[in-house]
């Protein structure tokens, strides 16, 4: 039997916190993440609707109220929910109602999903703060929401950006989201 990392260290899990945010596509979404140190894992899937275990199929006809969204599992002692935070709202357009680039439909909203009620006050002090910067030039429509369940999306949608490296890359330029990250937020 394997040692994990609880068997090792028993306050280890109980450190780590979740994260949840709803980005439109969840392929574009998981990449930001993986990047932060002290993020251990990032999982697409679908929260926020009313359908129990949900399908992508099922998701993509935009009829159970779920939005695609991904969670996160974070060492707070390594990073930070505010920096978290930081990078959903550089890789989303949050002036687009039900629309993230050239995905169209509630289920790509964009929304914070939050844990705690110091997640809420973080994501609603983040938001004012993005609106009084002047980056974007229309009202921010994100949603900060209380997480329900998460379901996670099937293993195909998993880590998509590197078992499909250059289909990812295609369609995070070709949807329009690559530019615009670049426009708002530079290189």
């Amino acid at each position: 039997m394997a040692e994990t990392d609880a068997d090792r260290d028993p306050t280890a899990v109980e450190t780590l916190k979740k994260a949840t945010f709803a980005g439109g596509c969840f392929w574009c979404m998981e990449a930001p993440f993986e990047q932060l140190e002290g993020v251990v894992s990032v999982r697409a899937g679908y929260t926020g609707g009313t359908k129990a275990d949900p399908t992508y199929e099922e998701v993509s006809l935009g009829t159970t109220g779920h939005a695609e969204a991904v969670e996160i599992t974070y060492d707070p002692s390594k990073v930070s929910y505010a920096s978290l935070l930081d990078v959903f709202w550089r890789n989303v357009d949050p002036t687009t109602p039900n629309q993230q680039f050239t995905d169209v439909g509630s289920q790509y909203r964009t929304v914070i999903f939050y844990h705690d009620e110091e997640q809420r006050r973080l994501a609603l002090k983040s938001k004012e703060d993005l609106e009084r910067s002047g980056k974007v030039h229309r009202p921010i429509v994100t949603e900060i929401v209380l997480v329900g369940v998460f379901y996670q999306a099937e293993d195909y949608h998993q880590n998509y950006h590197k078992k499909n490296p250059l289909r990812y890359k295609l369609y995070r330029k070709g949807s329009g989201r690559e530019d615009y990250i670049n426009r708002v937020w530079g290189q």
